[in-house]
């Protein structure tokens, strides 16, 4: 199991970020799993982290309908900060709407971040598999 420094969990379901620290903290080795309950806490948290050069998360697991910044807001404005190193964006979402997985597939190919889409709930089996980086 390759150690992760830090994960992120971008969701303002408290349910949903407790579930997800639980099964991320039985199956990933990590140093650090932040929360943040809308995109516009979680983009400013990670642009602070980049401009004081501190690790920026190599994991985000991505609500998309949140308050203040949703989902999208957040990849919009998170593909545009200079980050060269590849991060695993896990849009994880209850959605059905079938515009959701068209924006998902814009976001993907406008980024060279690795952006997937799960349906929630997601169970350790995915967890295991999203927290494998190479």
């Amino acid at each position: 199991m390759t150690k992760i420094s830090d994960i992120t969990i971008i969701d303002d379901d408290a349910i949903t970020v407790y579930g997800l620290r639980k099964l991320i903290s039985y199956t990933a080795d990590c140093d650090s799993i932040i929360s943040y309950s809308n995109g516009l806490l979680a983009y400013d948290g990670i642009k602070k982290k980049l401009e004081q050069k501190e690790p920026i998360p190599k994991i985000i697991f991505l609500d998309i309908n949140m308050p203040i910044m949703d989902g999208w807001e957040f990849l919009e404005a998170f593909i545009k900060l200079p980050i060269s190193d590849k991060i695993r964006i896990n849009i994880v979402t209850s959605s059905i709407d079938p515009f959701d997985k068209q924006q998902w597939d814009f976001y993907k190919n406008k980024s060279h971040h690795l952006i997937t889409f799960n349906k929630k709930p997601i169970n350790r089996n995915k967890i295991a598999e999203i927290t494998k980086i190479a």
